[in-house]
């Protein structure tokens, strides 16, 4: 059994009984949670922003950063991992997106985000399935490898499931 925690732009994935992939505090970002039944494999990236153009170097370094340098690279590590080749079946799930800093609304990273992987899912062939997105609440995500249930918490909340 193994535990991955995934910071800002990071991306893992699990296929083990016993594993768990969680990230923490999903303010703006947006986790971006993909299950493929067929092999049991769950992948998660935790993205920041919506478009790599604004720092090249570090979509180069860290691709789950931006939305559209995210998907293709969680997609190529699942592949690496024995997920179906054809990913189109995979259960795509996503929360976050809020705005928790912006109270102005002068940047809206949080709905930008989320524009942004809808966009990257479309070129992919793929839409989520569910999703907890936008509010003002912070958000902890986790997968447990053995039920497969997307669990969110926040703080002074009960958990949920997507």
């Amino acid at each position: 059994m193994s535990v991955v925690t995934l910071g800002i732009g990071e991306y893992g994935v699990i296929n083990k009984p016993g594993d768990v992939i969680k990230t923490h505090a999903l303010g703006s970002c947006v986790a971006i949670v993909m299950l493929d039944p067929a092999t049991r494999t769950v992948g998660m990236v935790h993205v920041a922003l919506p478009e790599s153009k604004v720092h090249l170097e570090r979509a180069q370094k860290l691709p789950g950063y931006f939305a559209d340098t995210a998907i293709p690279a969680l997609l190529e590590m699942m592949r690496g991992v024995g997920a179906a080749a054809n990913l189109r079946k995979v259960i795509v799930k996503m929360t976050g997106g809020a705005n928790v800093m912006d109270k102005n609304n002068t940047f809206n990273i949080g709905k930008r985000n989320v524009l942004a992987i809808k966009k990257g899912l479309w070129a992919e062939r793929m839409g989520a399935v569910a999703e907890a997105v936008g509010g003002s609440i912070s958000r902890t995500v986790t997968i447990n490898m053995d039920d497969g249930k997307v669990i969110i918490t926040s703080p002074g909340r009960e958990p949920a499931n997507i």
